[in-house]
């Protein structure tokens, strides 16, 4: 792989990673603003009530943050590396 397709790469993760993140801000804004609302739907159509949708809202944002920074952030910083050391000169 060349010095310019590990850039390419390593700058499609990282702009990724910020997406993901942001996306993740506006689904947790989204979802304490809606928290009443989404807790009286969610009880309506599958019977589940506000502690267990507590618990599966909390396990879906450890989601997010696991996907977002192993799928995106860590691959990221070691193409960032791996540059930084092919942009050295040998010697």
């Amino acid at each position: 792989m060349n010095h310019e397709n590990i850039i390419l790469w390593r700058n499609i993760l990282l702009r990724s990673f910020v997406i993901g993140v942001l996306i993740a801000i506006v689904l947790f804004v989204a979802t304490v603003v809606f928290w009443r609302e989404a807790v009286g739907w969610v009880a309506y159509l599958f019977q589940v009530d506000q502690r267990a949708l507590g618990r599966i809202v909390l396990q879906f944002f450890t989601n997010v943050r696991l996907v977002v920074v192993f799928l995106f952030l860590v691959p990221a910083l070691a193409l960032h590396w791996t540059a930084r050391r092919m942009r050295k000169p040998a010697g």
